[in-house]
């Protein structure tokens, strides 16, 4: 299996990336194409030790750079590295992209290049988060910032397929985020999603309210791409806040040094599992394809796991399943109409 990772995508690119790369080809059974500027990254490579093989590199003249627009991005630089890495996969030399760059142009791009799944009306971004017991899947976490009722059961079908490819789980728990557990409540568009999450073959549980995301009681929790990205944003922060907040409240106490020692497995095991970098980056559902978006962020433990977590998708064709499950959607729906 290859994957294409953007060598020059992120803030710490391209010896994160790289370094991301050489970890994930001695770790897993794959090959990764770095595309990036060739006298760059075969410089960065230059004394790594990796297994013979597995790191090939694949020249791309340009970069995208964080600030730039999707629009000017595609029409402008068509040897960036971004681009190269999903033209990879559209032309089968790759099974998967991963790219740290700009997030708004890897999701244009890729939705461009390798279009939409049948069925399909808007893609969406699925991030893995931790909960009480385990982790959840959120969606969407930022392409679609206005959605139709529709697009809702779609993000709900689509998360569904890739809870159960990842985590192996029969029958996740849908939920659908809203700001009360009655169906009565909410806006319109989570009223009427709810109606449809109802009568979708899917193990819907009903709305989830804000404080009870982070309970363990959802596999799945669904929302329009606006809400998704707040809320992914403000629990990277408060997680960022609740440790700095608990590490100065140890040290203005007189016992904190040895308070702080007793507790330090504790709090680098709740640092570990509010780390993005456990989950690598989050996959473009419901494109012809696997693209997954990591963090400008990323660190090199970041991008091993975004590119296992390509390799996973890839391997139980989670963009088929999910094709295929909205096919019988729509065919149902035909049929009932």
């Amino acid at each position: 299996m290859k994957i294409a990772l953007d060598a020059m995508g992120g803030d710490f690119a391209p010896d994160m990336t790289i370094a991301g790369a050489i970890e994930a080809v001695s770790e897993y059974d794959l090959e990764v194409i770095l595309v990036g500027d060739k006298q760059q990254v075969v410089g960065a490579l230059k004394d790594k030790r990796y297994p013979s093989g597995k790191i090939s590199v694949f020249h791309a003249s340009e970069v995208v750079e964080m600030h730039e627009s999707p629009s000017a991005a595609i029409r402008k630089k068509r040897d960036s590295s971004i681009r190269k890495a999903v033209e990879l996969v559209k032309n089968h030399e790759a099974d998967a992209a991963v790219s740290a760059g700009n997030s708004g142009v890897a999701m244009a791009t890729s939705l461009f290049l390798l279009g939409k799944s049948p069925n399909v009306d808007r893609p969406a971004i699925a991030t893995i988060m931790p909960s009480l017991t385990g982790f959840f899947v959120l969606i969407d976490a930022g392409a679609n910032v206005d959605c139709k009722p529709e697009n809702l059961l779609q993000f709900a079908v689509m998360g569904n397929a890739y809870y159960k490819a990842i985590f192996n789980v029969p029958k996740p728990r849908v939920a659908l985020l809203s700001i009360g557990e009655e169906d009565t409540k909410g806006n319109e568009l989570t009223k009427e999603a709810f109606k449809y999450l109802k009568s979708a073959d899917i193990n819907f549980i009903g709305n989830i309210e804000g404080k009870d995301i982070f309970s363990g009681n959802a596999d799945v929790i669904v929302c329009d791409g606006f809400i998704g990205n707040i809320v992914l944003k403000v629990s990277e922060g408060l997680a960022e806040t609740v440790i700095k907040m608990l590490r100065r409240e140890i040290v203005n106490v007189a016992t904190g040094r040895i308070g702080y020692m007793m507790i330090k497995p504790a709090i680098k095991n709740f640092k570990k599992k509010t780390d993005y970098s456990e989950y690598g980056g989050a996959p473009l559902l419901g494109i012809n394809g696997t693209c997954i978006i990591s963090h400008g962020r990323s660190s090199s433990k970041a991008i091993k796991n975004a590119i296992k977590v390509s390799a996973e998708m890839t391997k139980k064709k989670v963009h088929e399943t999910i094709a295929r499950t909205l096919g019988g959607f729509v065919a149902q729906a035909k049929y009932e109409g």
